[in-house]
Formats: C-alpha cells, structure tokens, sequence
C-alpha cells in the first residue's frame, strides 16, 4: 500500500509548490524513503539517499496513510505523544502542499 502511495506522488506533484530545493526522509516501519522536491521537479527513491535531509518524518505507516489518505493533520498531541516525530514538523506541510494536499 505504501508502495503504491509513493509512487504515484510524481503523479501529483504540483510545480513551483516550493521555493528552490528540499529533501524529505519518511521511515516508516520497514518503509524507507527519500523525497526530494524543487520547483520544477520531484524524486522518489528507496531508502535514504540524502547526508541530511531538510526533514525527517518518522510514524507508522498506518499514521502516514491516514494523513495522505484521509485528510488529518496531525496537532500538538500527536507529535507530544510520539504518534509522529519530526526534526521540522513545518515542512511536513510544505511536503503536503507540494502534492495538493494543503
């Protein structure tokens, strides 16, 4: 399922969602990927291919769906309780945006 989320993001990458260049590392179980967005262009690919990513997400995947699939977005709570961890929760809505999914 995850697979399947993934990679069909290229599908609806939105251009110029973002100014110059980010990168995204989601671990989620044994899911591991690496996003990388500009204005004009996004990559996917396996595992962690970044030094550094700008941001770093990691839930369960079931979490992940939940957010991409059904809308949520997360609050306080949830990255309080460890639901969800991120060295830049802000992004993460830059991310959604990225895919029209403000």
């Amino acid at each position: 399922m995850l697979d399947d989320t993934f990679s069909q993001m290229a599908e609806s990458f939105v251009k110029d969602a973002v100014d110059g260049q980010k990168s995204f590392y989601f671990s989620l179980a044994d899911v591991k990927k690496t996003v990388v967005v500009s204005g004009s262009e996004c990559t996917i690919t396996e595992g962690k291919t970044v030094e550094q990513a700008d941001c770093v997400c990691k839930t369960s995947p079931e979490f992940f769906l939940r957010i991409w699939d059904d809308g949520y977005r997360p609050g306080m709570a949830d990255f309080m309780k460890g639901t969800i961890k991120s060295n830049d929760p802000s992004l993460l809505q830059t991310f959604l945006k990225c895919f029209g999914k403000e």
